[in-house]
């Protein structure tokens, strides 16, 4: 889709931005020739990811934010006020998603910073910003990334499916609630895309993942990204509070080929 120069100089905030889809959709962005704010718990991370995109180092922001912490939330928030003002896009990407094995043997602080990434911080995140626009007049979008697994509930994996769940209806209440002043929140839920540092997953369950695929491939580079881009663009302007997923059929159910015929 050709947005004919629509995210030029246009200030984008994308946390877990060093992660596998913060990376592609920061790289997205910078291609529409956005000025980016790139967050991320591991800060050093952030000058490779800067450098692979070729941003300019006097435009970019950078900022280590510990997205368990509330303060470290509020930094990022002064520190896009302090040379913004507002910002026009947010997208909460920041997640994790362990295997953490069942509900009986669960360690409470595990369960704890599962919901204070997922959960938390993108209402704080969301929050600190929404209130930068409002002060500005900014009409904004928030685009929160979720997951398909909002719908399942697979045994190993409850807590995360429950915070994704909770993001979705947390998105719609945002969105609801911030139409009024012409900001926008909408969830892409993406495809399966192995390889985060955070959530290190088997081999034998990623290919059981790949397997039950649908379009029988991962998510690609230019599968997420491109729904993100639409949402925050104009063409979406009367999109809010919306779950789009970008998973090849992944959540619409479980595929089996066909028996073949003797």
């Amino acid at each position: 889709m050709n947005y004919e120069g629509e995210f030029k100089g246009k200030r984008v905030v994308v946390t877990g931005a060093a992660g596998i889809y913060g990376g592609w959709i920061a790289a997205a962005f910078a291609r529409e020739g956005a000025v980016l704010c790139l967050s991320d718990l591991r800060r050093d991370k952030l000058d490779d990811v800067a450098a692979r995109l070729g941003l300019d180092p006097a435009t970019t922001l950078l900022h280590g934010t510990d997205l368990t912490d509330a303060s470290s939330i509020r930094d990022l928030a002064l520190t896009v006020a302090g040379e913004w003002e507002a910002p026009d896009i947010v997208i909460n990407n920041a997640g994790v998603y362990p295997r953490t094995g069942i509900l009986l043997n669960l360690d409470e602080a595990e369960f704890d910073r599962i919901m204070d990434v997922n959960v938390r911080a993108p209402f704080i995140v969301t929050k600190e910003m929404a209130r930068l626009m409002i002060a500005r007049n900014v009409q904004g979008a928030f685009v929160n990334i979720g997951s398909g697994a909002a719908r399942q509930m697979p045994t190993g994996s409850v807590t995360y499916c429950m915070s994704k769940t909770a993001l979705e209806r947390l998105s719609k209440g945002q969105a609801l609630e911030l139409a009024p002043h012409r900001i926008r929140v909408n969830v892409v839920e993406p495809g399966f895309a192995p390889g985060s540092d955070f959530s290190l997953l088997p081999e034998d369950y990623v290919e059981r993942m790949i397997a039950r695929i649908p379009m029988g491939r991962t998510s690609g580079p230019g599968d997420t990204p491109a729904m993100v881009l639409y949402l925050c663009s104009k063409a979406a302007a009367f999109v809010t509070g919306t779950m789009i997923s970008v998973d090849g059929g992944n959540s619409i159910g479980t595929y089996q080929p066909a028996p073949a015929k003797s």
